[in-house]
């Protein structure tokens, strides 16, 4: 079956970075575009980034755009977040996804979902 598995979370400062990361298992990776998302106590989840599986045509939130930066090791099968300059507000659950169809920032276009990964950042 589809596993997507995320790691990487922790504790970091205000400005500190972390790299999380995004094994997949049970899908060919390369037919996939791969998404993040997060979500914070009590507010919806949220899309972070997407990167199709060619690489090109990467999108991000605003909210981290200049800050984050999603990559993708196809022959590894695992997708990438480097978020940088972290703030408190980054604060939250961060999942990854694939999505079979297309590119896109909307949840219900995505098709598998990992368990998630917590991040929080102290100010």
């Amino acid at each position: 079956q589809v596993q997507l598995v995320e790691s990487g979370g922790g504790v970091v400062q205000a400005g500190g970075s972390l790299r999380l990361s995004c094994a997949a298992s049970g899908l060919t990776f390369s037919n996939y575009a791969m998404g993040w998302f997060r979500q914070a106590p009590v507010k919806e989840r949220e899309f972070v980034a997407v990167i199709p599986w060619s690489g090109d045509r990467i999108y991000y939130a605003d909210s981290v755009k200049g800050r984050f930066t999603i990559t993708r090791d196809n022959g590894k099968n695992t997708v990438y977040l480097q978020m940088n300059s972290l703030k408190a507000e980054d604060t939250a659950v961060y999942y990854c996804a694939a999505d079979f169809n297309g590119v896109g920032a909307a949840r219900e276009g995505y098709d598998y979902w990992g368990q998630g990964t917590q991040v929080a950042v102290s100010s």
